[in-house]
């Protein structure tokens, strides 16, 4: 397996390497569920910080195989993220560089890899993993302010702009909202195919469009149906709705699928 090469070449470096305390590893190797796609999330555990210094990150990094390229991780809110490519084998991998007091926060129970004097087992087995579960209120007051937006650019005719919407509704709101509904971390769309029942995998693939205007305005229309049930099944004393926006909304995206069918 190519990921357990890379671990085993990157051992070899971390363990001559006094500045290095240790290193775990997430993300698909905890449910042995790794295979030829999967990535590497590795932690590497420094006793110094490391994340304010680029040119730093990037040593650590090459001095564990061939990297091809990298880059930080500002664009997903975390800078203390390198996102490396390497080559022989060529395997995509995620590098956090963290101190130990910064271990004590984590989505994830990882797997030790390499640990100096049981620093990381010490810190794992005294704080606990907290992953963020979906936000009600938060998503039901963007909503449908959302919807109106997406209403807004197929009237126009930007159906770029839509057709880019009904992905962002279904990684923020009706992806997690389904995961969690099911008993799994509410992580987007990541493997619902594997993951989802087909009952609810089919109302999600409803939300998919091509680039035509009326299979836009179908898959909006099915994004607001899933939206509505799982509101209703799973949510809806947990929050407050906003019914006036709503009902706009929805008025509002009748008169314009009205409007396009007449032309």
């Amino acid at each position: 397996m190519i990921q357990q090469h890379f671990i085993n070449r990157a051992l070899e470096v971390i363990e001559k390497d006094d500045s290095i305390l240790g290193l775990t590893v997430g993300g698909s190797w905890l449910t042995n569920e790794t295979d030829e796609y999967s990535d590497l999330d590795l932690v590497l555990v420094t006793k110094e910080k490391v994340s304010d210094d680029v040119a730093a990150m990037f040593s650590y990094a090459a001095s564990f195989g061939k990297l091809l390229s990298a880059f930080t991780g500002e664009h997903v809110g975390e800078p203390r993220l390198l996102i490396c490519l390497f080559d022989d084998p060529l395997l995509h991998v995620d590098i956090k560089f963290l101190t130990p007091a910064e271990l004590n926060s984590r989505v994830e129970e990882p797997v030790i890899l390499y640990d100096t004097n049981e620093h990381l087992k010490n810190i794992l087995s005294n704080t606990n993993a907290e992953y963020p579960l979906t936000n009600f209120q938060w998503i039901e007051d963007r909503f449908w302010i959302w919807v109106h937006y997406a209403v807004t650019k197929i009237g126009r005719g930007e159906l770029f702009e839509a057709f880019d919407f009904l992905s962002y509704i279904r990684i923020i709101v009706l992806g997690p909202l389904l995961q969690q509904k099911n008993g799994h971390l509410p992580r987007g769309v990541r493997k619902v195919e594997m993951t989802l029942p087909s009952d609810d995998l089919n109302k999600l693939i409803l939300t998919t469009a091509k680039y035509e205007q009326h299979s836009i305005i179908a898959a909006l229309e099915a994004s607001v149906r899933l939206y509505r049930e799982l509101r209703k099944d799973h949510f809806l004393n947990e929050i407050q709705e906003q019914t006036q926006t709503e009902l706009k909304t929805i008025e509002y995206l009748q008169l314009i699928k009205a409007r396009k069918q007449e032309v």
